[in-house]
């Protein structure tokens, strides 16, 4: 799942997006990437992953994989820019390539955070880029 989120309000000082309402999550975390930087080239068994990208620019590619790491569907590649929000599912591997300076947020629901960061986080043998 990806959308273009929306300001819910917006006047003379800036605005406010909701990105989740009524929705906590386990994990919170800042991603910066430099343009040309890769990050992620992993999935998540049991964690579902979002991206919310502040700014900058970025090609996603994701790929349904089995618990293995294998890929069991056809690969997905998208540009995402400031203020889309995408949900990685379990077994949904992911990464992405900066086309320019960028930033997002990524939430996690599961074990992400912390000491448990790498707990279910498989990288793939095959990179996606």
């Amino acid at each position: 799942m990806q959308k273009k989120l929306k300001y819910n309000f917006k006047d003379k000082r800036g605005g406010i997006i909701d990105i989740f309402v009524n929705s906590p999550k386990d994990h919170c975390t800042i991603v910066t990437f430099n343009k040309n930087a890769v990050r992620g080239n992993h999935f998540h068994k049991k964690s579902t992953q979002y991206s919310f990208i502040l700014n900058g620019k970025l090609k996603m590619i994701t790929v349904k994989v089995d618990k293995k790491g294998r890929v069991i569907s056809r690969i997905k590649k998208k540009i995402v820019s400031e203020n889309t929000l995408i949900e990685h599912k379990p077994l949904i591997a992911h990464t992405f390539k900066a086309l320019k300076k960028s930033t997002m947020l990524a939430f996690a629901n599961g074990k992400r955070g912390g000491k448990n960061y790498e707990k279910d986080t498989f990288r793939l043998e095959k990179k996606l880029i």
